[in-house]
């Protein structure tokens, strides 16, 4: 059996946990919903509750020290970001702050690549992710077509049976007017690993690549000076990594055309947000990524290879990603999220079903672009707050379903 399907130490789970005053005030329910938000950790509340009662001023725009605290904090946070995604030259890259991943991408999609672009090129975005990933693209190419500049968008090809990218395909939609790769680090469906070094291996080494990693950053490493992981952007949202609603950020390595500058007047930043993420950083850190990447790989297993023995459940993706017996290289399992429907009872349904049990989980098509109510889902995503007693209290309902 893998090393994967062990759980992590109980005794750093059971102490890691006991730091989210929301869910241990409430032991009677299970929280399998960190995909769409995560819970914060009280270092992060009391981050943000010290600086709202201490020092909260706009950043900028002032010389008194509340001002110039907050204005210290700001800059902090963006050298804490470039930090802790492991930037190879501070000095060179840019880290903007974004109200999550949706604003970070059409920052990215509106402010760089629609400067980037001339009649005729084309670029490679991703049809069966999130939409997030999806509509900024064509919202750029819309704005350019508007300036009479005509763009083609070449989807990525997938894999029917994974729901990953088709890395063997994707050299025939590869051509000499590719100017743009937008791809996703870990899917917020089927929660694989895209693969992303096997789109540089494909596009060569000129072609710049924005990588969404809503569903990466907080959850696994994630070093942007790993050789594998040769991206110019890099998306994500703070909520998602333990900070607070409406925080999110831009890297940007600015090696690979224009400077990323984005547009406009800049006006006043989320400063409790941005304290938060900076507090969620430094916890990510004093917790370990890799042992929460190690804990939820561990969970994952355990509902899986239960899941897949009960045959009124069909895993989206590939399970194989997911078992303890797998096969599959470490950089192709599934990072956290397991994704089913239950061959009769519709996924909705069975949403309100587990919610009568004390489950918390996410039912309906998840944002995925190209998708309807017709392939709603249930998604079970998991964080480093969840204990394998909740996943076998889970598996227990899901088994006297059917």
């Amino acid at each position: 059996m893998s090393a994967v399907a062990h759980d992590a130490d109980p005794a750093w789970q059971r102490a890691v946990r006991t730091q989210f005053p929301i869910i241990t005030a409430h032991p009677e329910l299970a929280y399998l919903d960190s995909a769409a938000t995560s819970q914060k950790p009280q270092a992060v509340l009391d981050a943000v509750l010290t600086y709202l009662t201490s020092s909260n001023a706009n950043a900028g725009r002032g010389t008194y020290p509340w001002a110039n605290r907050t204005t210290e904090a700001i800059e902090r946070a963006r050298d804490r970001v470039k930090e802790f995604l492991g930037d190879p030259e501070p000095e060179r890259s840019a880290v903007h702050f974004t109200s999550g991943t949706t604003e970070g991408l059409r920052t990215v999609a509106r402010d760089w690549l629609t400067e980037h672009l001339t009649d005729g090129d084309e670029i490679l975005v991703p049809f069966a992710d999130h939409r997030a990933n999806l509509d900024p693209w064509l919202e750029a190419r819309d704005l350019l077509a508007a300036r009479g500049t005509e763009v083609r968008i070449r989807a990525l090809p997938y894999q029917e049976t994974s729901g990953d990218y088709d890395h063997r395909a994707l050299r025939s939609v590869v051509g000499p007017r590719t100017r743009f790769v937008a791809a996703t680090h870990v899917h917020h469906v089927y929660g694989g690993d895209m693969n992303v070094h096997r789109l540089r291996a494909a596009v060569g080494p000129e072609v710049p690549i924005c990588l969404d990693a809503a569903q990466s950053v907080g959850h696994l490493p994630l070093r942007v000076g790993d050789p594998a992981l040769d991206v110019d952007f890099v998306v994500f949202s703070g909520h998602k990594a333990f900070a607070l609603p409406g925080t999110g950020a831009v890297w940007a390595r600015n090696t690979r055309g224009p400077l990323l500058r984005p547009a406009g007047w800049q006006g006043t930043p989320n400063t409790a947000g941005l304290v938060s993420l900076l507090a969620a950083l430094d916890w990510l850190d004093a917790v370990g990524v890799d042992r929460v990447s190690a804990h939820v790989a561990a969970l994952a297993v355990r509902l899986t290879d239960r899941l897949r023995r009960l045959d009124a459940y069909e895993i989206l993706g590939c399970p194989a990603g997911l078992a303890a017996d797998s096969a599959l290289p470490a950089a192709q399992r599934r990072h956290g999220i397991v994704t089913f429907r239950h061959r009769e009872i519709p996924s909705d349904d069975l949403g309100f079903i587990l919610f009568s049990h004390g489950f918390m989980v996410r039912a309906d098509s998840h944002c995925q672009a190209g998708a309807d109510e017709k392939d709603g889902s249930v998604r079970v995503s998991l964080h480093v707050y969840n204990t394998g007693e909740e996943i076998d209290r889970l598996l227990t309902v899901l088994a006297s379903l059917g």
